[in-house]
């Protein structure tokens, strides 16, 4: 503050009291009705928040919203204060296969018990900065099988990211590999030219001469190198 107001003083430019009533510049002599600081608050700093809001929901669809809340749910930051039980379960139920009804109870239990221990158990949670941390001191406290539900969605959430960049990759490369010339690829084939261009630093330590000797003894191949 010290500095901004150096500044100002350096510029001659006015320093407005907020306690003071705010005067639109259409209107120098006649001050409204609300003060600078609720000016700068409501006019000016929570319009700018409410764009950039509206703009970011702009930007996710329904379910990526929820996978978003329920991973920031389960966040641990702050002795977990973002925990919310009912979009920790909104999260589990994108994942139908790991999540039965019959789990949906046992988890909902867990959660409660979970955010108890959390709260007021081990203080090894208490300090936490992240989901990894999280389930590394679930691992050492031996508490994944008593959190067995909670422990599963934390794996997935630390899945997440790198399945979704996976994915994304996949189809930005895919361009590249099934072009004009490779239009009818097969998906056998296309799949094994993906691994190695995602793989290309693992496949420049191998020789040509040990891929035509591996071709060369595979029983199925259709033409000789």
């Amino acid at each position: 503050m010290d500095e901004v107001s150096l500044l100002y003083a350096k510029h001659d430019i006015l320093v407005p009291k907020m306690e003071e009533f705010y005067i639109p510049r259409k209107s120098k002599r006649r001050p409204s009705s609300v003060t600078y600081s609720h000016h700068l608050r409501v006019k000016l700093f929570y319009a700018v928040i409410d764009l950039q809001l509206l703009e970011l929901n702009s930007c996710f669809d329904v379910m990526s919203s929820n996978l978003l809340l329920g991973m920031a749910s389960l966040n641990p930051a702050n002795s977990f204060a973002n925990f919310d039980k009912e979009r920790i379960v909104t999260l589990a139920k994108h994942y139908p296969d790991e999540f039965g009804e019959l789990k949906f109870r046992d988890l909902s239990r867990q959660l409660d018990t979970f955010i108890w221990h959390m709260e007021h158990g081990d203080p090894r949670f208490s300090d936490l900065k992240g989901i990894g941390d999280l389930a590394k001191v679930l691992v050492e406290a031996n508490l994944v099988e008593t959190y067995s539900f909670v422990y599963l969605l934390v794996k997935l959430i630390l899945i997440l990211p790198v399945a979704t960049a996976t994915v994304e990759r996949a189809f930005s490369s895919m361009k590249y590999i099934k072009d004009e010339l490779r239009s009818s690829i097969s998906d056998a084939f296309l799949n094994d030219c993906l691994v190695c261009y995602f793989e290309k630093e693992v496949f420049v330590n191998i020789s040509n001469d040990a891929i035509i000797d591996r071709f060369q003894n595979m029983k199925a191949r259709r033409v000789q190198l």
